[in-house]
């Protein structure tokens, strides 16, 4: 018998740690090769960490909610072990000495790193809790957090948890200490005011809890993970940034047109759809080269300014939530290759198979309002970023059409560019010039280009 160890793989540059949701496997399980195992998430992705080999689950590292970072340990895989031949004896009592040699070794590190740990812990937190009297439930992380916060066993006990079962996570544990701090805050504030200052302080959105009368007939529905992080992600968003949006309208006759006549051979051709988003992103690169600072990012009083133009594109999926894959280097692809990296990200988008890579460093977003029938929108900066653009739908309108023989009404394909900018680093003449730029490289779409 062997035992193997499943490690939490690598999952791309930015991203350094997971949270368990779910095991997919019990303790003795048989596995195969490539199955998954347990489920992950990221901040914005979920994923399945699949074994290496063949074999039975014989241990579990760490518990449902857990945070997991890339190259720990998660559980132990037990593998069947070939028999040996009778005339390498020689051969089998090395290895039995080698394996007893190892043994020792991973038993006196065992004592050591208990040691350290006993140590470290003395010198953090003296009097720190091991939280034995506990009623329910609680993993490793959440009781660091606790004797890292002074968090008392009573208090533990009072907080809601969000996960599984009830159980307290590491956001429920954060979130605690966050509101604890701020209470405190607010108490030391309180009693520096003056008696005539009598109007209460405003709190922030996060903050508030409004009560929710619910009858008999109403249905209680719990958030998703994902849902809940988007919710955090936009309130920060609205609390970092002051948003001002600019409109335009544009006149895609041309690319309707040209569309049209493309998309049933770049189908044959390709094998994939031929959308207008490509066309759309492919505007949008040429508008930040011409504009810089819109691909720009703001950390603390420094503007970071990008070199490499990374593209969020946003996508809806099957469950109503929404995700942003990111075309990185976006400048550097053609309308082809264009196409069908859009088509790549929103297909895997869709069915769940992202890598978490893919939605992380954008530097600028797109997404499409128009695909639910919105003529236009004004939509959320997607953090740490001070601009996105979303496109409104296509709609057959009368428009003036003017000639040097003179103006006509005539039918024309138009649309609105909306475009939501942050006021702190972004003013009113770059945020309108910038989706000026893109309905111009629109409009002016060549008709006899070829792809």
């Amino acid at each position: 018998m062997a035992k193997i160890e499943l490690k939490l793989p690598k999952m791309g540059e930015s991203v350094a740690e997971a949270t368990l949701t779910s095991w997919l496997k019990d303790i003795g399980d048989s596995i195969e090769a490539d199955e998954p195992v347990l489920e992950i998430a990221t901040d914005k992705v979920d994923s399945e960490v699949p074994s290496e080999v063949d074999g039975k689950l014989i241990e579990k590292r760490f518990e449902v909610d857990d945070v997991i970072k890339v190259g720990e340990v998660i559980a132990i895989i037990e593998t069947e072990g070939e028999d040996t031949d009778d005339n390498s004896s020689d051969q089998t009592d090395e290895d039995e000495k080698d394996s007893l040699k190892e043994s020792k070794s991973e038993e006196e590190n065992a004592k050591a790193a208990e040691t350290l740990m006993q140590k470290a812990e003395q010198t953090i937190k003296p009097e720190s809790q091991d939280f034995s009297d506990a009623q329910r439930f609680y993993s490793p992380l959440v009781k660091n957090i606790a004797r890292e916060e002074g968090v008392s066993l009573n208090e533990l006990e009072q907080i809601q948890g969000s996960g599984k079962d009830g159980r307290v996570t590491k956001d429920d544990m954060l979130n605690y200490v966050e509101q604890r701090q701020s209470s405190t805050q607010k108490e030391v504030t309180s009693s520096k005011a003056t008696a005539e200052t009598t109007t209460p302080q405003p709190t922030s959105t996060a903050d508030v809890q409004t009560s929710v009368n619910i009858n008999a007939e109403d249905e209680v529905i719990e958030m998703s993970r994902m849902g809940k992080l988007i919710s955090k992600h936009m309130i920060h968003s609205t609390q970092t940034s002051a948003h001002v949006q600019s409109f335009i309208e544009v006149d895609v006759t041309n690319i309707w047109n040209w569309r049209n006549k493309h998309k049933q051979a770049f189908q044959d051709r390709e094998g994939e759809k031929l959308t207008f988003t490509p066309i759309f992103m492919e505007a949008v690169v040429k508008a930040i080269k011409d504009f810089p600072l819109i691909n720009i990012s703001v950390d603390g009083d420094k503007i970071v300014k990008h070199k490499h133009i990374n593209l969020g594109m946003a996508a809806a999926l099957p469950n109503g939530n929404l995700i942003v894959p990111v075309i990185h280097d976006a400048d550097q692809l053609n309308l082809l290759g264009m196409a069908k990296k859009v088509n790549d990200l929103a297909g895997r988008a869709r069915q769940g198979k992202l890598k978490p890579d893919e939605t992380q460093g954008g530097t600028y977003t797109v997404t499409n309002v128009g695909t639910f029938g919105s003529i236009m929108g004004t939509p959320i900066i997607n953090q740490p970023q001070v601009g996105i653009l979303a496109l409104g739908a296509i709609r057959k309108v009368p428009a003036v059409i003017e000639t040097p023989e003179g103006d006509f009404i005539g039918i024309r394909y138009k649309m609105f560019l909306s475009h939501s900018y942050d006021h702190r680093v972004v003013n009113g003449a770059l945020g309108g010039q910038f989706v000026q730029r893109v309905a111009q490289y629109l409009e002016s779409f060549d008709l006899s280009r070829e792809i």
